[in-house]
């Protein structure tokens, strides 16, 4: 284990939904992440895209439309995308804030690939909701081209796969990066989902949970702590509003098994903590907010697993 060597994961409240949104949330951001570089922590950070990557596939398909020499621009594609303008604006946000308490420290945004399995369960049963509403005539289309699509409101929805992550591609340089004395972002948005095809790599439909791919970044770079950042200060569970403080993996097991936690928001966060800390020793996941990172990783605030 690399002691001091944290996996930042940032959700959807560090960024906003809109161009101006994300330039004034990072700059929050960047302030947490400075935070725990004054402290010398070596620091990767990943992050969310779910309604970045859902608008840049909105607009590509729009102007597929509009344009018919054109196509719509496959999932993996819109991913990537989302990791290069998003890491272009947290990168700039950092590397200002830490020149401003005078740090010097090297920002860099890896692009990403993470493989998935194709015979992941996922594919069979997708959760996630992207893209515009849809009329029925252009749902209809999407599921003759073989899309899944669901019934929201008085319109349609596309919704796509989120399989686990299964490697990293980039490790080696995200590694070489933080052995370097780099702050590295990567994985954004769980990372661009690809399958192996020979020497090939290809783009899958689907969008990787974050907070999975960051518990596989925080484990394959040997990380001592993982810190999930989120709107709340602490986790609460489902049904009964129990604010969770410091836990076992124990007994994150026995309140996953007791579906405890909502399936699409609080759960991958306390699997991705499980997984991590029982992948080696001396290992610390929390949850907390954006806000209280300092003091999370201090283990003064949040839900702790260790």
């Amino acid at each position: 284990m690399k002691d001091k060597r944290v996996v930042i994961a940032l959700g959807r409240n560090a960024f906003g939904e809109t161009f101006p949104e994300q330039q004034k949330n990072v700059k929050k951001a960047a302030e947490a992440i400075a935070d725990l570089a004054e402290q010398k922590y070596q620091i990767a950070i990943t992050h969310s895209n779910g309604p970045q990557v859902g608008m840049i596939q909105t607009a590509m398909t729009e102007f597929s439309r509009l344009d018919h020499r054109y196509t719509v621009a496959p999932m993996s594609l819109c991913g990537a995308m989302s990791q290069g303008y998003i890491g272009y604006d947290l990168q700039n946000a950092i590397r200002t804030e830490l020149l401003d308490r005078g740090i010097f420290k090297p920002v860099s945004t890896i692009i990403t690939q993470v493989r998935v399995d194709p015979f992941d369960k996922a594919f069979n049963h997708p959760t996630k909701i992207i893209g515009r509403t849809m009329t029925k005539e252009e749902a209809d289309a999407e599921e003759e081209k073989g899309n899944y699509v669901v019934k929201e409101g008085d319109g349609y929805r596309r919704i796509i796969a989120s399989p686990h992550p299964v490697d990293i591609y980039e490790i080696d340089a995200i590694t070489a990066l933080l052995d370097a004395g780099q702050l590295v972002i990567a994985a954004g948005g769980g990372g661009i989902p690809v399958m192996e095809q020979g020497t090939k790599l290809k783009g899958a439909s689907a969008v990787i949970e974050k907070d999975y791919t960051a518990a596989k970044l925080a484990d394959m770079i040997d990380a001592s702590h993982l810190l999930i950042l989120t709107s709340q200060e602490q986790v609460v569970t489902k049904d009964d509003n129990h604010v969770l403080g410091n836990i076992s993996i124990e007994e994150a097991i026995n309140l996953i098994d007791g579906d405890n936690f909502d399936p699409l928001t609080t759960l991958p966060k306390i699997e991705a903590g499980v997984s991590f800390v029982s992948s080696g020793s001396g290992r610390t996941a929390i949850i907390t907010k954006l806000e209280n990172a300092y003091q999370g990783i201090k283990e003064r605030m949040g839900t702790i697993i260790k």
